[in-house]
């Protein structure tokens, strides 16, 4: 199979590049050219700006294309419109925040979605719904949607799991925020990656959820996981909601993983139902594998790239330091 990935440098796109090689396509990327994939010698790169320059693309023909960077239906509509003779499917990666609120649990795919045309701000979530529609309008039965939960894994320039596996292997006091038995979801990139490659080889259409891991997991259960991979180094404090917000932590990017019961629009954004992505193939790798691999990644980067999420280790020695404090004053 000829394929076409936009983007295809950075995160995801540089997973998929790996899948659809693994399973022997003839890979083709567009991107600007900013990111390099020396170590990809087979793989086509073409550059251009997808919002400005298509003129690389023109005169082409694959059998399908994977759009892993649309964030704005204007852009999205010319690739769409410049590819739509050339290429026979088109996959757009999307999100669960294209959802209109999280207060229920178990969301599937019929959940309701923001809509720019029903007034809601034009955001992350509502923009990649227009996307969504610009693919769907032109391609119809030939287009897939996807839409992950957090990514993560090697290569994520987030941190918005790396944190936890690395500030774990640390060892000492661990500042835990919130109820341990909580679910939270995520997907390693590299089993997004070789799904989606196995939907496109299908023709697959439609939209699917894609977050993980399949059976629930708790914030405890995880971190324990993290604790376990690098020796046991580690002591979790658990603090309450409260306590966390109290301290002026923020949650998600500050603390990663963390939805104060609080944010009720948010409540259950890590309480996604995957069902149709399992019954079209999804797996998952062990979760151990997706710590380890993750450290050993970071492990070998973390000098050259600046932290974007995370607690800063002052303000989590405050934070315990608080806790010691609220812990004497119940015990007097």
């Amino acid at each position: 199979m000829k394929l076409l990935i936009l983007g295809g440098t950075v995160f995801l796109g540089r997973h998929i590049v790996n899948a659809a090689l693994a399973a022997g396509h003839e890979v083709t990327t567009f991107n600007r050219g900013k990111h390099s994939l020396e170590e990809q010698k087979s793989v086509e790169k073409l550059t251009g700006d997808r919002s400005e320059d298509l003129s690389a693309l023109l005169k082409r023909k694959w059998d399908a294309v994977l759009d892993t960077c649309g964030y704005e239906p204007e852009v999205v509509a010319k690739s769409v419109n410049a590819l739509k003779d050339s290429v026979e499917h088109y996959t757009f990666i999307s999100s669960i925040s294209t959802y209109k609120g999280f207060r229920t649990k178990g969301m599937d795919e019929t959940a309701q979605v923001k809509s720019l045309e029903d007034g809601d701000e034009p955001e992350y979530g509502s923009l990649k719904v227009g996307c969504e529609r610009t693919v769907e309008k032109v391609f119809g039965n030939k287009a897939l949607i996807i839409r992950p939960g957090l990514i993560v894994g090697p290569f994520d320039p987030t941190d918005r799991f790396t944190y936890w596996p690395t500030r774990v292997s640390k060892g000492g006091q661990v500042a835990a925020p919130g109820d341990p038995d909580r679910n939270i979801q995520f997907i390693d990139v590299r089993d997004l990656a070789k799904w989606t490659i196995h939907l496109i080889e299908k023709k697959t259409s439609g939209v699917f959820n894609a977050t993980g891991p399949k059976e629930p997991l708790t914030m405890r259960a995880f971190l324990n996981e993290c604790n376990s991979v690098s020796g046991n180094k580690a002591q979790f404090v658990w603090l309450t909601d409260e306590q966390v917000l109290e301290a002026g932590v923020g949650p998600w990017m500050e603390m990663p993983l963390w939805i104060p019961a609080s944010a009720e629009e948010h409540r259950y954004f890590q309480n996604i139902d995957c069902t149709k992505a399992h019954r079209a193939g999804l797996t998952y790798l062990p979760l151990a594998n997706t710590i380890k691999d993750t450290l050993e990644w970071d492990a070998s980067h973390a000098s050259k790239i600046e932290r974007k999420a995370g607690l800063a280790p002052e303000k989590e020695a405050k934070l315990l330091a608080s806790s010691d404090e609220s812990t004497r004053m119940q015990n007097r």
